[in-house]
This record gives C-alpha cells, sequence and structure tokens, in this order.
C-alpha cells in the first residue's frame, strides 16, 4: 500500500499540516466573500490581490462548507474535490493525499503504441464500484485501456456528462473520490490504462455560478454552441483548467485524458501550455497520453506535446460507406467517398485544407504524422447518441461490410477505440440522457427534438415528437447495455471476431508500431481501395478493402506476403476481390 502526497494547485482548498483548511476563491466581482461552514459558523475571507479571497480555517477532512458572495447568494467551491450531494449541494473538503492507499503505486502506464480504447458510460455501468466487475473481461478480450465519459460533477444523476459544472468534483451519483480511485487502481492491477473526458469549452446550463462573481472567467466577444467563451487569456483560467488536469493525473493517476471539442477553444496557447505543463509534472518514466477531438484537423497540434486525435473523417467516410447515409455532415462524405476514403488510409484526415458543404476550408496536411496519431472508431458516443433513435452501427449496415469495416478498425496501425457492447454487435441503442428539471428540462427536450427539423425523415412535428425525451428515466434504463447477452446466437460470433482480431493486433501489428508511417492508398474501384504502411522493423501493412457490393480488381503485381486475416471466404478469381471483404497481408522484410 502507498499513500501520494496531493497536487496543490491554485484554485479549491487545501489541507495544511496543521489540521487546518485554506480556503480560497477567485471572485473578482464580489464586493465581499465568507466561508460558511455547515453546522459552524459563518467566516469572512480576506481580500487578496487580482480578486483572490483566502482564509486558513480551522476544519479539516470531510468539512462541509460554501462560499457566501455579497452578502446574498451562497455557491459551492468552484473546484471543489466533491460534492455532499448535487452541484448546488455543499462541497467537501477532501484529504486527497490520505483517503486511499494504492496498490499498484509503481505502475507507470504503456506506450501509445500498445493502445487499444474502450469508451465507457460510469452510469450505464451503475457506478464505479461497480464498473469494476467488468474490468478482468476486458482486459482478457484485448482492451488494454479504459475511456470514461466525463465524470466532474453535473445536474441531477443522469447525464452524457458534458453539462458538468464543477470540473474538479467526480460526479457524487458515481461514488467517492476513493471509489474512483479504487477503480483507476484496479484497472491498472490487470494492466488496463485508465483515460477520462475531460470538457474545458463549456460549463453545463445548471449550476455554475461563476458569472456572478468572477464575470471576466468568460469573454461576451466570442461565441460557442454553449455560450459565451471562456477567457483563457486569462492566468487565473488558465490555471484553472491546467491544475485540473494535473490534479487527474496526479492525484487520481489516470494516464491519459481525451480533451472534448477544443476546436472550440481558439486560444491554441492555452492548449500548448497545458501540454508542457503535463509533461513537466508527471515523474519519469511514467507515460501519459493527451488526446484531442477538435474538429478543425489541426496537425500541427499533434506535434506540440498531444499524442493523437479522435480522427472523424475516418469515421464519417466509413460510416457513409456502410450506411449510405447522406443528410447532415455525412454529405461532406458521401459525395467522392472512395477518394476520401483512400486519403483517409493513406494519409489520416481527409479534410487537409479543403472546403467543407459550407465552402469552409478546415484542416491541416496530416500525413507526415505516423498513423498512430489517429484514433478510429466505428461507433462512439457522440456518433451513436446523436442519433435520433440511437441506433448502433450493426442495425444499420450490412453484416458482411461491417466486419470488413471491422478488420480495419482494429488491424490498421491508427489507434482504435470501442464503444461500450459493441464487441458483442449490441443493439440496445444509446440515446442521449439528462435529468434536468422545469424549464430548463422543456427547454432540452425541444431542442432536442428541433435539432433533426432539417434530416427528411424528421420533416414533420409528429416524426419528431417520437424521439425519447431526454430527460425520461426510461431513456437512460434503455440505453443501458444487456451485458448478459455477450454468449448468446447473434452475439457470440461478434464477439469471437473482437477476440480473434484483438490477438492478431498484440502478435503482429503492436510489435511493428513504433516508427510506422503512412506509404500508399489507391482506388481499386468504387468503395474499394488497396492501402499500405511501412511498420517499424521494415516490413509493410497491406490491406485490400472492398465495401461495394461488386467485385473489385486487385493488381497484378502485388507482393506475397503472409495473411494476417480476411473478413469472408475468397469467392471470386485471385486477381479480384470478393464484394463487402477485407484482407490484410504482412510483408516481411528482406
Amino acid at each position: 500500500m502507498h499513500k501520494q502526497r496531493a497536487f496543490i494547485g491554485h484554485h479549491g482548498p487545501e489541507l495544511l499540516d496543521d489540521g487546518t483548511t485554506r480556503f480560497r476563491i477567485w471572485a473578482p466581482d464580489a464586493q465581499n466573500v465568507s466561508l460558511i461552514v455547515v453546522g459552524a459558523q459563518t467566516l469572512p475571507m480576506t481580500a487578496n490581490e487580482d480578486g483572490w479571497y483566502s482564509i486558513d480555517a480551522p476544519y479539516g477532512a470531510g468539512t462541509l462548507y460554501r462560499f457566501l458572495i455579497d452578502d446574498e447568494l451562497q455557491v459551492p467551491d468552484p473546484a471543489s474535490r466533491a460534492q455532499a450531494g448535487d452541484v448546488h449541494a455543499p462541497s467537501l473538503v477532501v484529504d486527497t493525499s490520505s483517503n486511499y492507499l494504492w496498490r499498484n503505486p509503481n505502475w507507470l502506464g504503456r506506450p501509445w503504441e500498445e493502445t487499444v480504447l474502450y469508451e465507457m458510460h460510469v452510469g450505464l455501468y451503475g457506478g464505479f464500484a461497480a464498473m469494476e466487475k467488468h474490468l478482468a473481461d476486458l482486459a482478457e478480450l484485448g482492451v488494454t485501456a479504459i475511456e470514461l465519459m466525463p465524470i466532474a460533477e453535473f445536474p441531477g444523476d443522469r447525464n452524457w456528462g458534458y453539462d458538468g459544472v464543477l470540473p474538479y468534483a467526480p460526479e457524487a451519483a458515481y461514488g467517492s473520490p476513493e471509489e474512483l480511485k479504487h477503480l483507476i487502481d484496479t484497472a491498472h492491477g490487470l494492466g488496463l490504462m485508465v483515460f477520462l473526458d475531460v470538457v474545458y469549452n463549456h460549463f453545463g446550463p445548471d449550476g455554475n455560478y461563476l458569472g456572478r462573481y468572477a464575470k471576466h472567467f468568460f469573454r461576451h466577444d466570442q461565441q460557442t454552441p454553449w455560450g459565451d467563451g471562456i477567457d483563457f487569456r486569462r492566468r487565473e483560467v488558465r490555471d484553472f483548467f491546467i491544475d485540473n488536469t494535473l490534479m487527474w493525473l496526479l492525484d487520481y493517476r489516470f494516464d491519459g485524458l481525451r480533451f472534448d471539442a477544443v476546436h472550440a477553444i481558439p486560444d491554441r496557447s492555452f492548449l500548448t501550455e497545458l501540454a508542457e505543463r503535463v509533461h513537466a509534472s508527471v515523474e519519469p518514466g511514467r507515460h501519459v497520453h493527451l488526446v484531442l477531438e477538435n474538429e478543425d484537423n489541426r496537425a500541427s497540434l499533434l506535434t506540440a506535446g498531444f499524442t493523437a486525435q479522435w480522427n472523424d473523417d475516418g469515421h464519417n467516410v466509413l460510416h457513409a460507406l456502410l450506411t449510405d447515409e447522406s443528410q447532415g455532415y455525412y454529405a461532406d462524405y458521401h459525395q467522392d467517398a472512395t477518394t476520401k476514403l483512400a486519403r483517409f488510409l493513406g494519409e489520416g484526415f481527409i479534410y487537409q485544407g479543403q472546403n467543407n458543404r459550407r465552402g469552409e476550408a478546415r484542416g491541416e496536411p496530416s500525413g507526415h504524422l505516423p498513423p498512430t496519431s489517429f484514433v478510429l472508431f466505428l461507433q462512439n458516443h457522440d456518433q451513436t447518441g446523436n442519433r435520433a433513435f440511437g441506433e448502433r452501427l450493426v442495425s444499420l449496415a450490412d453484416a458482411d461490410a461491417l466486419r470488413a469495416a471491422t478488420a480495419v478498425l482494429l488491424l490498421s496501425p491508427m489507434v482504435p477505440l470501442l464503444f461500450m457492447g459493441e464487441e458483442w454487435g449490441a443493439r440496445q441503442p444509446f440515446l442521449f440522457f439528462t435529468s434536468h428539471h422545469g424549464e430548463l428540462a422543456d427547454a432540452v427536450r425541444e431542442g432536442r427534438r428541433n435539432e433533426f427539423a432539417e434530416f427528411a425523415d424528421f420533416a414533420d412535428e409528429a416524426t419528431r415528437e417520437r424521439i425519447p425525451d431526454p430527460n425520461a428515466v426510461s431513456t437512460f434504463e434503455n440505453s443501458r447495455p444487456d451485458f448478459s447477452a455477450r454468449q448468446e446466437p447473434g452475439h457470440a460470433e461478434w464477439y469471437a471476431l473482437y477476440r480473434e482480431l484483438l490477438s492478431i493486433r498484440h502478435r503482429e501489428i503492436v510489435p511493428r508500431l513504433q516508427g510506422a508511417r503512412f506509404l500508399e492508398s489507391r482506388v481499386l474501384a468504387q468503395a474499394a481501395v488497396l492501402s499500405r504502411w511501412q511498420l517499424g522493423d521494415g516490413s509493410r501493412l497491406r490491406l485490400e478493402l472492398n465495401l461495394s457490393t461488386q467485385a473489385a480488381p486487385l493488381p497484378t503485381a502485388l507482393i506475397n506476403g503472409e495473411l494476417l486475416f480476411a473478413s469472408r471466404e475468397a469467392t471470386h478469381a485471385h486477381d479480384q476481390l470478393a464484394p463487402r471483404m477485407a484482407r490484410l497481408y504482412l510483408e516481411k522484410a528482406t
């Protein structure tokens, strides 16, 4: 067992050696601030420079407290380490240095090349403690890293997590800080890394009081889809989020973070400073990975301290080819899809400065990056849950074509991400759910339905009324995967496929990934391409992929190689690739 020293940041309570606690808050627009100790007393705080208020008070771990702004508004600590209930409840002083004794203190993570990510929603598993029961099965399958959707405290007890308002506090409905650490510790004992999705581009609509006492936390001249942008030009704001990153990595020992929608963070210098601070703070030899979601395809960030980016381009073109969907953003990928498929497999991003359907230039050149700079997926919370009825891909695509695409997902040199239940072909939907109340609940429900008004299938109001109410408990419950179905007919076959492909990946691909690079990708026929990657040991990986319903011609001068996997039996001549088929070959170095 190992006790570690707590990370001390600029924001939030600090336990002092004499048993007291230093409380502090940045409230530059408050005239005065007091500390309310629940069940004890109210103490005036000292006004310091630059809008800070602080007090050293004779209270320790377990203390419940609030801040009183201008003698009229009680608020939780915006850097609360835990809440005694929901976002409006008192904050809780947590002794992060002694509240958990680590069983695997020498865990240093795993190299990025070994990563196979598995995205999970903690609430649908029943909380931190209940999620632990599934970790051994994931490790045995071949997953090497779990990725938790956001867990920062949000209003209510059902939410995707992107409505968080207290970024430092693990959601109370999921369990305590100690239970979160136990989950991470258990994962490390099984050889699993643990990643966390964090949201630094906005706060949720209920429970964020910063605008009342720290108006300049936001900039009113810059709008995001969620309202005023966050003002990352300010030192206090930068530290708020960078300290939050360091808390998750140092106090909780997460192995990596996924940063949500950084295209809504226009200040690039904040992102590069964050990466620099992280790499300077972790202990030598420890593997920590920083992953981006970025619609702008800013490839340059992937050489500025960030490990990889979610490859929405890759998902979108594969989805368009598998389903023939062309509405919304799929319109950018449905047209000339085969050429775009070849570009994604040969260079990473599809949009590298080209104009999208709105005539807007998007992206930066990416072919110089290693393939491992891209996280590839066929499904995730966004791509499934942002469908009106949350259908999974197994219900939308031809089974043979989906098996071929799954081979690309798990055997290409890009880093794969699976979405919970995908590996056994789960058919339960993943729906958009929240637990708002009153007018906000009405606004979220109607806003959700109106999002689909531009789609032909939802043009009439009666059809949109069928879209599940995000606030209904049934919407949440219907999204829970049936974990018992894995070995049932129709599901066991998918599970066996994922197990086989991950075994091949770990045996043949992962040991050769360091130093891998893109080599070539060419169109064979409609929805059919041939791609090759140079691997780190000098060998080459060749993909022959045909997602169409017609056989595709193959070049006559292909180099012989070891067949690693074929998604179905060959039914055509040796110079043709059967419909809806993928084959991967390893061309050994001479």
